[in-house]
C-alpha cells in the first residue's frame, strides 16, 4: 500500500514536473514569436522607409517626367512586394489586429506612389495642367499622411501592448516608421517648386525640354518709374513702395513656365537680393515683372543693380540674360 502511494507520489510530481516545463516551453516558443514578428515588422518598415527616401529623392531630382514616371512605378512594384510579405507574416494571435493595420499603412504607401506616377504632367503640359498636377499630387500625399498617422497610433501601440504583456517591453525595441518627410507635401504650391518635372526642385534649364529653340532676354527695366540704362546712372527717390519693373522677352518657339527673375541691389554682405517668377510666357511674347524693393540702400551714391532673367530650359545662349545698372537713390 505504501508502495503504490509512493508510486503515485512520484508520478504525480512527474506530471506536475512535465506539465510546468510544457508550459515553460510554449511560453518560450511564444515569446520567440514575438520577437520574431517585432524583427520582422522592423524589416518591412526599414525598407518602406528607404522607398520613402528613393521617392522623394525622385520627386526632387532632374530626372525626366518618363523617366521619373517609369521609377516611380518600380517603387510601387516594390512597395507591392513588401505589402504581400505583411499579409504572409505569421505573428502571434495576440498581434493579428496589430498586422491589419501594418498592412492598411503599407496598402495607403504602395497606393500613394501609383497615384503620384499616374498624377505627373506630361513635359509639354501648360501651365494649367502643370498647376491642376500639382494640386493632385499634393493631394496625393495624403495617403502618406494617413499611412503615418496609423502606424503611429494603430500599429505600435498594440505591438506595444503585446509585448508587455509578454513582459518583453524593454527587451525588444518597436519600430518606429515616417514615410512623409514632411507636412510642406500637402501644399500644392510647395510640390510646385520642389519637384522637377513641375518646373522646380532640380529643374532649371538642365532639365528637360520640349523640342525647338528656347530662349530668354531681358528688356527694359525700370524702378519707381525711372528708366534704367547701362551705361548711365540713374537718380531714384526712396520710398516705400518702390517696384522694379522688368521686361522678359521669349525669344523661342516655345511656351515658357516659371521663369525665374533675379535682382540685386548693392554688392558684397550688404546686397539685397530679390526674386520673382514670372508664371507663363508664350512664345515671342513680352511680359513685365514687378518685383517690390522696400529695403533701404544708401544715398547719394551709386547703388549696383544686377538683373537676371534665369535660363530657361533648352536655352543655350545667355548673353542677354543679365543687365548691370547704377543707381542713385536720394530722399
Amino acid at each position: 500500500m505504501v508502495r503504490r502511494s509512493i508510486a503515485g507520489g512520484a508520478a504525480l510530481i512527474a506530471l506536475v514536473l512535465f506539465l510546468f516545463l510544457l508550459r515553460g516551453c510554449l511560453d518560450s516558443r511564444k515569446e520567440q514569436s514575438f520577437r520574431d514578428y517585432t524583427r520582422e515588422v522592423a524589416a518591412l518598415v526599414k525598407e518602406s522607409d528607404d522607398e520613402s527616401a528613393g521617392v522623394f529623392r525622385l520627386l526632387t531630382g532632374s530626372a525626366g517626367e518618363v523617366e521619373t514616371t517609369t521609377q516611380l512605378n518600380a517603387f510601387a512594384g516594390a512597395a507591392d512586394q513588401v505589402l504581400d510579405r505583411a499579409r504572409a507574416t505569421d505573428r502571434p494571435d495576440e498581434l493579428s489586429e496589430a498586422n491589419d493595420y501594418l498592412i492598411e499603412t503599407l496598402q495607403f504607401r504602395r497606393d500613394g506612389i501609383r497615384a503620384i506616377a499616374r498624377l505627373l504632367p506630361g513635359e509639354n503640359a501648360s501651365r494649367p495642367e502643370r498647376q491642376q498636377g500639382a494640386e493632385a499630387i499634393a493631394a496625393a500625399m495624403q495617403t502618406f499622411l494617413a499611412s503615418d498617422v496609423i502606424f503611429t497610433t494603430r500599429v505600435r501601440p498594440r505591438l506595444d501592448e503585446g509585448l508587455k504583456k509578454q513582459e518583453l517591453d524593454g527587451e525588444v525595441d518597436v519600430p518606429q516608421s515616417t514615410f512623409l518627410p514632411d507636412t510642406g507635401w500637402l501644399d500644392p504650391a510647395t510640390v510646385t517648386d520642389r519637384v522637377g518635372t513641375l518646373g522646380g526642385g532640380g529643374g532649371g534649364a538642365s532639365g528637360d525640354a520640349a523640342p525647338g529653340l528656347h530662349g530668354s532676354g531681358l528688356g527694359t527695366v525700370t524702378l519707381g518709374g525711372v528708366a534704367l540704362t547701362p551705361d548711365a546712372s540713374a537718380s531714384v527717390p526712396l520710398s516705400g513702395d518702390l517696384v522694379f519693373e522688368i521686361q522678359v522677352l521669349n525669344q523661342g518657339e516655345n511656351t515658357e513656365i516659371e521663369v525665374p527673375v533675379n535682382v540685386t541691389v548693392g554688392s558684397g554682405g550688404d546686397a539685397t537680393n530679390l526674386k520673382e517668377v514670372l508664371p507663363e510666357i508664350a512664345a515671342g511674347e513680352t511680359a513685365t515683372v514687378e518685383v517690390p524693393f522696400d529695403a533701404e540702400p544708401s544715398t547719394g551714391q551709386n547703388v549696383s543693380i544686377t538683373v537676371e532673367i534665369e535660363a530657361v530650359p533648352g536655352e543655350e545662349m545667355t548673353d542677354n540674360n543679365t543687365g548691370e545698372f547704377s543707381v542713385i537713390f536720394t530722399r
